[in-house]
């Protein structure tokens, strides 16, 4: 595979993944109704991040334990679906009546880089992912450490176009987005989302 040739390929396969909805999608989405355009994009970065995250680990070879080891596998699937279970509960339990951005406000909806980061990085199907995927298009003969930084890059760009498109889409239905009874239907929506997705990562295998 020559490297234009790796290149596209990796562009198209990471664009359809990138498309898929999922986990950062509804964290994006539900970050950017409730909490605004700024805390969304807080959020996405914090996903960014953890891509970059994972691609070192890739890239330093530690991945590689993840695939083989049974019991480094289920530590962080557990670790994540706990997570993601913690973030389904708050919002389940306990939604917001209004959008706020007051001081109370922001403190409830946290820090939305680190939700975002480590959403993404307690996710062990993006290890594998990352461990089983990107080899696919390092071409022969270039160096593997070079080319993982350099296709989590390509990755992370097309994730943060997607999310900003997103977080702008979202940003024209605002008004509707912010009552006081879509804000709790969203938060309510989203735990349970979460909660879904926690269940399936407990119960996924490799």
């Amino acid at each position: 595979m020559s490297v234009t040739d790796a290149l596209l390929a990796f562009t198209f396969a990471a664009t359809l993944l990138t498309l898929t909805p999922g986990l950062d999608t509804a964290l994006i989405l539900r970050t950017a109704a409730a909490d605004g355009s700024k805390k969304a994009i807080h959020v996405a970065l914090g996903i960014d991040t953890g891509c970059f995250i994972w691609g070192a680990v890739v890239a330093f070879g530690l991945g590689a334990l993840l695939a083989v080891s049974e019991v480094a596998y289920s530590l962080l699937k557990w670790c994540g679906a706990a997570y993601l279970c913690w973030l389904g509960l708050q919002l389940l339990l306990r939604p917001r009546q209004q959008f706020s951005l007051s001081a109370e406000g922001r403190a409830r909806s946290g820090n939305g880089f680190l939700r975002g980061m480590l959403g993404n990085v307690l996710n062990p199907k993006m290890g594998i992912f990352y461990v089983s995927f990107l080899p696919q298009f390092i071409p022969a003969g270039h160096s593997p450490f070079a080319w993982t930084f350099l296709l989590v890059g390509i990755h992370v760009l097309i994730g943060t176009l997607w999310s900003l498109t997103l977080i702008i889409a979202t940003g024209y239905a605002a008004d509707v987005l912010k009552k006081p009874a879509v804000v709790k239907w969203m938060d309510r929506t989203t735990g349970v989302v979460f909660l879904l997705f926690a269940a399936k990562l407990a119960m996924s295998k490799r």
